[in-house]
């Protein structure tokens, strides 16, 4: 099983999906990178060499910000807008959307499953 940046890649996909599995490489970013190591598009995760494993994981290492530390700069991006008290701050604290969407109806997802009011005891 091949191992970057922390990640065990999924086995029986192609490579440049099952690098999408790592936290911070997409797409168009795992095409890139693949581009970049000279590794074909189309190879099976599994049938990797072990050289061509060390070129991605070297590519990856320096060109990009991937899984513990992406995953602590946007914590703490978000922990500097709660700290601010701006309107954004204000609404990850409140656990709404955060960006203009409407919540009178919808943003379950933000907000959770609906409470019933009004459906006590009797």
């Amino acid at each position: 099983m091949t191992r970057i940046a922390g990640v065990d890649l999924p086995k029986g996909k192609r490579i440049d999906i099952a690098l999408t599995s790592i936290y911070g490489v997409g797409r168009s970013a795992s095409r890139q990178i693949l581009q970049t190591a000279g590794v074909d598009l189309g190879t099976q995760s599994e049938q990797l060499t072990e050289e061509e494993t060390t070129r991605i994981r070297k590519i990856i290492d320096e060109s990009y910000k991937v899984e513990g530390d992406l995953r602590r700069e946007v914590s703490m991006d978000i922990k500097r807008l709660m700290d601010m008290g701006c309107y954004r701050g204000l609404r990850h604290r409140k656990g709404l959307p955060a960006r203009g969407q409407r919540t009178h109806t919808n943003a379950r997802t933000r907000k959770g499953p609906r409470r019933m009011i009004g459906k006590g005891k009797k």
